[in-house]
């Protein structure tokens, strides 16, 4: 069950506010009742619902991975009239949102979707799901650095689950190394926070994995549908590590 006006923004009749007004002013029915009031709840997969005599057809649920550049906002408008996610969705009139979030200056892996318990299964902090990033830091760091971020490390809002960690790459006359990191948590600016610990920051950072999903061929800046297989795989993998962790 949902709230009325939330189903009737979603299936594209007005914005939340001008639903609110249809709905107030007696131009919508449930089933063939006239409500009237905003605290009344619905359900779009069985109950007939109506706007002005017009039935409403129910939002198709979308379920998109996108290439992230760096320099792109990851929410729905920007008051600084930056770049945001949706730019990058040319032909997608349904509203989604991003399933967790990159910063600004992070690239990579997106999942957008307009299916919130899809999107609460793979955040919730119970589940878990590993995110795998591509960090080029500043300077070398010894193994027992990396040791460190592979045990968990103090942050400040307490330590971090255990990581996987492993050079990917080293570059002595930029005196940077890339340093692949799989982390289990969602903290904000998590991975250039454990990078910070260890006197080594983040110059560049790219999410290349989200459970088993890669981005694979996939450009910068476009996006594409999971298939029905990578979406199941996607929550097996939630139910999987929520499962372990209880």
């Amino acid at each position: 069950m949902e709230r009325l006006q939330k189903i009737l923004a979603g299936a594209g009749v007005a914005s939340r506010r001008k639903c609110e007004e249809l709905i107030l002013s007696g131009q919508v029915q449930v089933n063939g009742e006239t409500v009237t009031t905003l605290g009344a709840k619905a359900d779009p997969g069985t109950d007939v619902i109506t706007v002005r005599g017009k039935r409403i057809q129910g939002e198709r649920k979308l379920y998109l991975m996108l290439n992230k550049p760096k320099g792109v906002i990851t929410s729905a408008k920007d008051p600084q009239g930056r770049k945001i996610v949706s730019d990058f969705l040319p032909g997608i009139k349904e509203r989604v949102y991003p399933v967790g979030r990159l910063d600004y200056d992070t690239e990579g892996l997106l999942l957008l979707t307009n299916d919130g318990e899809f999107a609460n299964l793979l955040t919730h902090p119970s589940h878990h799901v590993p995110k795998t990033y591509l960090a080029t830091v500043k300077g070398v760091p010894h193994g027992s650095a990396l040791e460190k971020l592979q045990k968990g490390i103090k942050l400040e809002d307490g330590m971090t689950a255990p990581a996987e960690v492993e050079y990917h790459d080293v570059d002595p006359d930029k005196k940077q190394a890339t340093i692949s990191i799989t982390i289990y948590e969602g903290r904000n600016r998590q991975v250039r926070r454990m990078f910070d610990a260890i006197s080594h920051p983040v110059v560049r950072l790219k999410r290349i994995k989200f459970g088993d999903l890669n981005l694979q061929q996939l450009q910068r800046g476009k996006y594409r549908h999971l298939t029905e297989q990578e979406i199941r795989d996607l929550l097996a993998a939630a139910a999987k590590t929520h499962k372990i962790q209880k």
